[in-house]
């Protein structure tokens, strides 16, 4: 079976995101190439054969966890498909166990270092864009590649949301405060001056030749943007996610609130930020607690 026809499996009935896909057949080459070596039939391998290649990633290739999930995970869809398609009778992977996967409690900013930051005075064109894109990640918790691809008609700041398109191209409506809008607004005006009589690309967030920015670009500058504003640790895209989900359950949101403003397929995902705040709570009652 033709790699690109597992390709185009992932992409148009999966409908997994770029970067997942690409993991997926990557991993799946390597898996091909184990199976060249050793003289296997792809379409024949047994169980067996499967194990031998995982024990090959956890200990030739000294791979973490997270790694040989992801590929025993590629390995499982490709035989799913196989499957789908006709070509196998049995699935080769149904007793294959992926990895345990230890869940890290996510990193947060605290309160006030978010203060630092949307206290910072923008004064040039790219000051302001980072200024709104952290507004905007801690506003609504979009990814970075969700906010990358926001296009100017995807964000209605009179009715306070922005249409965020997740993994899978899976659309979503999430709200923004006030602030937000209005920092998008004042960006917005900035932005019309410091392009005007010049052709630009429809997203909102543009870089100097008008063209819509990376995901590159958008790091850097919030790294510089943080230094910037006396932040000393690493900040990151992602971590303003992390931020605006642990700060809303502090704040009383409910779980099912903010799995549909995160675009979490499980609502196991989103418990993971459950965890930030035990860890909270255990720390306030060492501190508070007679005998802590």
């Amino acid at each position: 079976m033709d790699i690109a026809e597992f390709k185009n499996h992932l992409t148009f009935e999966r409908q997994l995101s770029k970067n997942t896909i690409a993991a997926y057949v990557r991993d799946l080459r390597q898996f091909l190439d184990f199976c060249a070596v050793n003289n296997t039939e792809p379409q024949q391998v047994l169980p067996e054969f499967l194990d031998t290649y995982i024990y090959h990633l956890k200990s030739e290739k000294d791979l973490s966890p997270a790694s040989v999930f992801r590929k025993t995970e590629a390995i499982k869809s490709y035989y799913k498909f196989l499957m789908a398609e006709g070509i196998l009778k049995e699935d080769p992977t149904r007793f294959l166990l992926s990895p345990r996967l230890l869940r890290k409690v996510p990193q947060q900013l605290s309160i006030d270092e978010v203060h630092k930051l949307l206290s910072f005075k923008p004064e040039t064109f790219s000051q302001w864009r980072t200024f709104c894109i952290i507004t905007l990640f801690y506003a609504s918790g979009i990814r970075v590649s969700e906010l990358t691809g926001l296009h100017t008609e995807n964000v209605n700041t009179q009715e306070g949301w922005v249409l965020a398109f997740g993994k899978g191209r899976k659309q979503r409506f999430v709200p923004i405060h006030k602030h937000a809008c209005d920092t998008i607004d004042k960006y917005m005006e900035i932005r019309q001056v410091h392009f005007i009589g010049k052709q630009t690309d429809s997203e909102l967030f543009l870089n100097r030749e008008g063209k819509k920015i990376s995901r590159i670009s958008v790091w850097k500058d919030i790294e510089h943007l943080a230094k910037a504003a006396g932040i000393t640790r690493r900040v990151y895209p992602h971590l303003f996610r992390h931020t605006f989900a642990s700060h809303l359950l502090k704040g009383g949101a409910d779980l099912r609130s903010l799995q549909e403003m995160l675009g979490h397929a499980n609502l196991n995902t989103t418990q993971i930020y459950t965890h930030t705040n035990l860890h909270d709570i255990k720390q306030k009652h060492t501190k508070a607690h007679p005998r802590g």
